[in-house]
């Protein structure tokens, strides 16, 4: 298992930029726009995790700003931990079996939430390249929220 990033929900991007890459120093990796889901994604390195994170080599910080939505409140604003592992059906089967709800199976062999005990989000990506659709996760519903 390798961690990846951390998730932050922000309510001003430019404001929430100012303070991570001009203030705290971190630099930015890369950054995606998406119009139909109406989000944006910026990933920020440490000075010294910036050639490595660029290479999806260090962890960084996924700052998510939410076009529509400005202001989060219960802890909405940290979303998640993310780990890459090396068979994301055998992890989930895995924590299933220690009790653990799978929040969003791995129904397209590449992406599922867990819950920690303290409703913690996290998330588990695959290696690579997703694996084929199998069940019982190919069909199986979400859980919750995540």
């Amino acid at each position: 298992m390798k961690f990846l990033h951390s998730m932050i929900r922000v309510g001003d991007l430019d404001r929430s930029l100012h303070f991570f890459c001009d203030i705290l120093g971190l630099r930015e990796v890369r950054r995606t726009e998406n119009e139909k889901g109406r989000y944006t994604l910026v990933y920020l390195a440490a000075p010294a995790d910036f050639e490595e994170a660029k290479r999806s080599g260090a962890p960084t910080v996924e700052l998510t700003f939410n076009w529509d939505e400005h202001e989060y409140g219960g802890g909405r604003n940290f979303g998640h931990l993310a780990f890459a592992v090396d068979d994301i059906y055998e992890v989930c089967e895995r924590l299933q079996k220690a009790g653990v709800t799978i929040s969003r199976p791995p129904r397209d062999g590449h992406m599922a939430f867990v819950r920690t005990p303290d409703a913690i989000s996290i998330e588990l990506l695959q290696k690579g390249q997703p694996l084929p659709p199998k069940e019982p996760w190919a069909s199986a519903a979400n859980v919750g929220v995540w």
